[in-house]
């Protein structure tokens, strides 16, 4: 059966149901009326699936989108599994971000959960995603949802599920909810009958709570005392961090916080960006140009669920740049690491990605701490801190896609704590007498000078999925060779779990989950690594360069050279 066929069909149960409602059904006849049939398809050809994300979609009527029968399928599968899973009372925590319908989701998933008999606690307003994590741990909840689809473009919205770890599901809960879900059958086995009972909303306690956890784990505090007046430039983009980020720096003891007032307010349309995501220059634009007309000497932003933050500092002309996620992870690292005894940096450990800057695993090894890398998400970096429960102290943890997490308190994607310790940072280098910039270029000076690029490719719809399939299995089946004259030495494929050395042949297990992922070493050091986004109609391409940099004076110099190997790189790899 084709694609159309199929979605025709799909489209036609979603019409013979008597649960679906009016205005529904007559945009579902608009669909299949119309002479373009892309957007039926794109629709209905087929239910959408917990990725590294979630649940994420465009927001319409149809299996593949976001509404609130998909948002009911999820919920009473997750619902079913909670109660074949848990014995006693079964708790479950919501939260919600900025987005349009994110409330509306966030009370039809509360619904849901009190029909099946399921405790419910409901935040009141919308609130970062971090504090969703916390919260089910503080409330003793046995999992947890939140309504956002971080820093998606504004039609898009998702929903994440957590276990009672505070962390993302991964196998085989997610499975085993996608298992229930399709058992479900039709939509009249899903109970949207809310119990109000049932349902709890959350108070100022557990924020309290979540502001302490920071505060004890802050480094420098006699630095912030010294420098409390240090002007830092915040946006929350419209989004959730308006409700926590100001106040957590507050309590931390800053009173030059800047807030951007054009993007104070929550709204979900963002009317003053493209897209919402901190990791592009449009988005930070007007936060850079606050910061330049108040001479600020840090800006942050966050995205709209606050799990993400991106940074801008000055360089020495006094001109604000943002760092990528990669710098401001290893900058974080550095901070973090070098204000450990001896004794914590023995007994802990840090966590990274496979495609996040090896500079990180380059610090870790030089100051004396283990540094584990697992798969692309945050849900695979809390599996590993269950893993090493009670054998050695987590410390902290981070992604080239600006998420970063401190303390095991949250177990998630962290933009709150982070804006509190890139604050500290900044505060520590100007009471030392120094910059950001400063402690930027010393970092590669005395780790070496590691630069990475990203190449997003989108291809949406049903053929824009199948076009990013071609790619990876073309990868597979015909790799590639050399990258700028640089000889291809190892090829990784996370599908097949196996490593080969291309010299020799021979090839070795890879000890991680199973994953469409391949990686590319090369002989000069570069390394490459090509995935499919688990969130966005994207295949993306990292690359990484590296060299030594002997001196501040040589940065300029190098620089350009490592962007030049680049962009050589990135030449061979789109053809």
């Amino acid at each position: 059966m084709n694609l159309l066929e199929q979605s025709k069909q799909r489209a036609q149960t979603w019409l013979d149901s008597a649960i679906i409602d009016k205005d529904s059904k007559e945009q579902i006849q608009q669909l299949l009326t119309q002479q373009d049939t892309k957007n039926l398809i794109d629709s209905f050809y087929k239910d959408l699936e917990f990725g590294t994300g979630g649940l994420r979609g465009v927001m319409g009527v149809g299996s593949n989108c976001m509404n609130k029968y998909t948002v009911g399928y999820a919920t009473q599968g997750l619902a079913n599994y909670l109660k074949k899973s848990c014995t006693g009372e079964i708790k479950v925590a919501i939260a919600y971000d900025c987005r349009n319908n994110s409330k509306y989701f966030a009370q039809i998933t509360a619904d849901v959960f009190s029909a099946n008999g399921i405790k419910v606690f409901l935040f009141p307003d919308l609130r970062p995603t971090p504090l969703l994590s916390f919260a089910i741990r503080y409330l003793h909840c046995q999992s947890g949802v939140v309504i956002t689809a971080s820093h998606n473009p504004k039609e898009y919205n998702g929903y994440k599920a957590y276990w009672s770890d505070g962390a993302q599901l991964v196998p085989p809960h997610d499975k085993n909810v996608i298992t229930e879900v399709n058992a479900i059958g039709s939509f009249e086995n899903i109970n949207f009958n809310s119990d109000a009972s049932k349902i709890n909303h959350i108070g100022p306690d557990l924020e309290n709570a979540y502001y302490e956890e920071v505060n004890k784990l802050i480094p420098k505090k006699e630095s912030i005392k010294r420098q409390a007046n240090i002007p830092i430039v915040f946006s929350s983009i419209h989004g959730a961090g308006i409700t926590m980020v100001p106040e957590c720096l507050k309590r931390l003891g800053f009173t030059n916080l800047m807030v951007v007032e054009e993007q104070r307010a929550p709204d979900g349309n963002f009317p003053t960006v493209h897209s919402p995501n901190p990791e592009e220059q449009s988005a930070m634009e007007l936060s850079l140009k606050k910061a330049k007309a108040e001479n600020a000497e840090l800006v942050m932003a966050t995205d709209p669920d606050t799990d993400r933050v991106g940074i801008g500092i000055k360089d020495p002309s006094g001109e604000f740049f943002l760092l990528n996620g990669n710098q401001a992870f290893s900058l974080m690292m550095w901070f973090i690491l070098k204000n450990l005894s001896s004794k914590e940096l023995k007994e802990g450990y840090i966590v990274k990605t496979i495609v996040t800057t090896e500079l990180v695993d380059t610090i870790a090894m030089k100051l004396g701490i283990d540094c584990y890398n697992t798969l692309t998400g945050f849900k695979y970096i809390a599996e590993k801190m269950r893993e090493m429960e009670g054998k050695e102290n987590f410390i902290a943890a981070g992604e080239e896609s600006y998420g970063y997490m401190v303390g095991d308190f949250v177990r998630d994607k962290d933009a709150v704590s982070a804006c509190a310790f890139f604050a500290a940072l900044a505060a520590s280098a100007k009471d030392e007498g120094y910059t950001l910039y400063d402690w930027l270029i010393q970092m590669y000076v005395d780790f070496g000078f590691y630069k990475e690029g990203l190449i997003n490719l989108v291809r949406k719809g049903a053929e824009g999925e199948q076009q990013i399939k071609d790619m990876m299995t073309k990868f597979r089946t015909h790799p590639p060779t050399q990258f700028n004259g640089s000889n291809v030495v190892r090829i990784l494929d996370y599908k097949t779990s196996e490593e080969k050395n291309i010299a020799s042949g021979a090839t070795t297990a890879i000890a991680l989950p199973k994953s469409d992922v391949l990686q590319f070493y090369l002989e000069d050091g570069s390394k490459i690594s090509v995935r499919p986004s688990g969130t966005e109609p994207k295949i993306k391409f990292y690359i990484s360069v590296n060299t030594s940099l002997s001196s501040k004076e040589e940065f300029n110099i190098v620089n350009a050279k490592l962007d030049n190997k680049i962009k050589a790189i990135e030449t061979d790899l789109l053809g």
